[in-house]
C-alpha cells in the first residue's frame, strides 16, 4: 500500500505579508505618497487637521447639541419646508428659472424706482383693476410682481 505524501505549507503570517508590502510601498508609489505627504502638510497648515481632530473628540457632544436643536418645532418645520422647496425647485424648468434670475434685478431696480418717485399715470404699470392702477399707494412688490409679468416671467 501506498503511503501518503507530507505535505507541510509554512505557516501564513498576516503581518509579516503587511510589513514587506508596507516597506515595498514607498518604491512603488513614490509620487502618490509624496503628493499624499503635500496634501497632510497643506491640511495641517491650515489647522484643518486640527479641526477635524477636535471634531472627533468631541463628537458625542455634537451630536448631542444637534439632536436637542432638531427637537424643537421650528427645526421640524425648517426641514419640512427646505424639503419641499428641494421638490419645487427640481420641477421648475430651468429655462424659466434662468429668465426669472435674468430679469430680478431689473425689476428690483424699477420697483426701488417707482417706491421714490411718483408715478405718471402714463407710467404705471397696467392692471386688471383700473381703481388698483391709479391708486398711487402701490404696494411695492405687487409693482415688482407686475414689473416681472411685464419681462415675460410667468
Amino acid at each position: 500500500m501506498a503511503r501518503p505524501i507530507a505535505l507541510e505549507s509554512p505557516k501564513r503570517d498576516p503581518r509579516e505579508e503587511l510589513r514587506v508590502r508596507l516597506q515595498e510601498a514607498p518604491v512603488e508609489h513614490a509620487e502618490a505618497v509624496l503628493a499624499g505627504f503635500q496634501v497632510l502638510q497643506g491640511l495641517h497648515d491650515r489647522g484643518v487637521l486640527e479641526l477635524l481632530r477636535g471634531v472627533l473628540g468631541g463628537s458625542d457632544k455634537i451630536l448631542e447639541i444637534v439632536v436637542e436643536a432638531s427637537k424643537s418645532p421650528e427645526a421640524v418645520r425648517g426641514i419640512r419646508n427646505l424639503l419641499i422647496m428641494t421638490k419645487i425647485l427640481g420641477s421648475v424648468e430651468p429655462e424659466l428659472l434662468k429668465k426669472f434670475a435674468q430679469s430680478v434685478p431689473d425689476a428690483l431696480v424699477g420697483a426701488a424706482q417707482e417706491a421714490r418717485n411718483p408715478l405718471r399715470r402714463s407710467q404705471r404699470v397696467p392692471f386688471e383693476s383700473s381703481q388698483v392702477a391709479s391708486d398711487p399707494q402701490i404696494p411695492a412688490d405687487a409693482k415688482f410682481t407686475s414689473s416681472l409679468q411685464n419681462k415675460g416671467v410667468r
